[in-house]
């Protein structure tokens, strides 16, 4: 990558970072809950996702041992709020299961793993894609993986960073060759990436309110 993708980048990071603030993302209570979330989120709002999370805390359910106990049924049923609740109960599950025969459920041990065999060895667990994988890295793991979504891909196309048929590799390519491994900055950018998307960069945009306005065009 070029000077110039790393500077734009970083504008645009400080541009939603003046805007917004800090973010403080992922909101959970240790790296299972976060992972849990990760797993949760798919193809729903986090507001569910809580919501979830709060009956298995309250069903002592929220480990890698209690999980796997749990009958597949009750599983589902307590995550129901967040949706598509069979098979996200079943793909919890599957997570422990690799967590529980691979790293006898120690999240330490999982994390010692080498970043990239780790990453190719979460996306063979049936239901866990790249973006799960690698929130499960970054947020879990505290691992310099920087984590693309529908956000980040919009966002970064409609302002000429990336071309419309961008695949999830180039995009994650985009920023982890431009900028310093920071796990830090990997957080906060892709959080500050979320807010922009969920308010301004939108199916239909609020550009005229967006802290990103201009960015990217030529100086008059």
């Amino acid at each position: 990558m070029t000077d110039s993708a790393k500077t734009e980048l970083l504008e645009m990071y400080h541009r939603l970072f003046e805007h917004f603030g800090p973010q403080h993302w992922w909101p959970a209570d240790g790296p299972f809950e976060v992972i849990v979330g990760a797993i949760l989120t798919q193809n729903t709002a986090w507001n569910n996702v809580t919501k979830a999370i709060r009956n298995l805390k309250k069903a002592g359910v929220l480990s890698c041992h209690a999980i796997l106990d749990v009958p597949l049924e009750k599983l589902a049923e307590l995550v129901r709020p967040s949706g598509y609740f069979n098979q996200k109960a079943k793909r919890l599950k599957n997570f422990c299961s690799f967590l529980a025969e691979n790293y006898g459920c120690d999240l330490k041990s999982m994390f010692a793993e080498e970043t990239g065999v780790l990453r190719d060895k979460l996306l063979s667990v049936k239901g866990i894609g790249p973006e799960t994988a690698d929130s499960i890295l970054l947020y879990a793991g505290n691992l310099p993986v920087f984590v693309v979504d529908t956000y980040t891909y919009r966002v970064c196309s409609r302002h000429g960073l990336v071309a419309e048929e961008t695949s999830y590799d180039e995009m994650q390519a985009l920023f982890m060759n431009s900028l310093d491994p920071d796990v830090k900055l990997f957080k906060e950018y892709h959080a500050l990436l979320v807010m922009t998307g969920k308010n301004y960069c939108r199916k239909k945009p609020r550009c005229q309110e967006c802290p990103l306005l201009g960015f990217g065009e030529p100086a008059p």
